[in-house]
């Protein structure tokens, strides 16, 4: 393999140029403000899934989730941007540790608001190849139950660890959490319909990250999160934004427990200073042209993948 050489033809960095022409022609349509933050930043993700990239003393973010959060904080209204994101040890067929984020934010809306529009825009996105995509909307204990057989609900952990280590063939140290995590990528996901796009919701409440926590219709404690999957692919994730500082620092810290990161206090504080009821979703582009060119590895759809970066 000649290193020098991009990974990706002409036609597929002509495609990407349409993608984000189409998507911001989307957002113009809706005054949508395109804005730019940092790629690097004081604090990195809290997630404890992701692991960030560290430079000298600065943290290349995974998101621009917090830096845009603050902009919305500071009274800006809906905003989007499309940018590079950086995640350490991610690299495979679906996965490069540098890749294109589109995330966008909607001051006042719902997510059930937020996932129509999402469904609107990759429908529009993906017309070329898909047209007039059908929609399924699952909450994440009917996906569980329809495709796993498992009631994520009353399920013990012990059955869900169980499942989770015959799936993988692996005998792991994970929480209930990581093997219902297995579950989906290796039991639910593959099995979706195709060429559908499928909404799934209602997290578990200790799945939250970012968003907020409500009961459902039966009464239990979920998160107020969905993620967007696509023949087999996740594509999407959203929230209603959590908005209580108290809370986020607590997860923060909940979730660095273990680690030496610091938190984000500049987002503590602009929660603090008062974040607006919203909506809040980030979709991963280059998965979208991997459908859109009918690619199998994601490296031919970028310039130059990370062997050759």
């Amino acid at each position: 393999m000649s290193t020098w050489l991009p990974s990706a033809p002409r036609s597929a960095l002509e495609a990407r140029q349409q993608l984000y022409r189409s998507i911001r022609e989307f957002f113009y349509s809706r005054s949508v403000l395109e804005v730019e933050t940092p790629l690097l930043s004081q604090a990195p993700v809290a997630d404890p899934n992701i692991t960030p990239m560290q430079a000298q003393q600065r943290w290349l973010h995974t998101s621009p989730e917090y830096a845009m959060k603050r902009l919305l904080c500071a009274g800006y209204g809906d905003i989007y941007q499309i940018c590079k994101v950086f995640r350490d040890g991610e690299a495979g067929a679906r996965h490069n540790p540098e890749f294109t984020m589109l995330e966008w934010y909607r001051v006042g809306w719902t997510y059930p608001q937020l996932i129509s529009e999402v469904a609107e825009l990759l429908q529009q996105l993906l017309a070329a190849r898909f047209p007039k995509l059908p929609c399924l909307h699952l909450t994440y204990a009917q996906a569980l139950d329809t495709y796993a057989q498992l009631d994520v609900h009353q399920c013990s952990t012990e059955a869900i660890a169980k499942r989770g280590q015959q799936l993988a063939n692996a005998d792991l140290a994970l929480d209930r959490d990581g093997w219902l995590d297995i579950i989906m990528s290796h039991q639910v996901e593959p099995a979706l319909p195709r060429n559908t796009l499928v909404f799934i919701d209602e997290f578990p409440a200790s799945q939250a990250a970012l968003a907020k926590l409500a009961n459902n219709a039966q009464g239990v404690q979920i998160a107020q999160r969905f993620e967007v999957f696509f023949n087999g692919m996740e594509l999407a994730n959203g929230y209603q934004e959590l908005t209580d500082a108290k809370q986020q620092l607590q997860r923060f810290q909940d979730e660095l427990k273990d680690t030496t990161r610091p938190h984000d206090a500049h987002l503590i504080a602009a929660l603090e200073a008062g974040l607006p009821d919203c909506a809040g979703v980030a979709l991963g582009l280059d998965r979208v042209l991997l459908h859109l060119l009918e690619a199998t590895h994601i490296a031919q759809v970028l310039s130059f993948d990370w062997q050759r970066a």
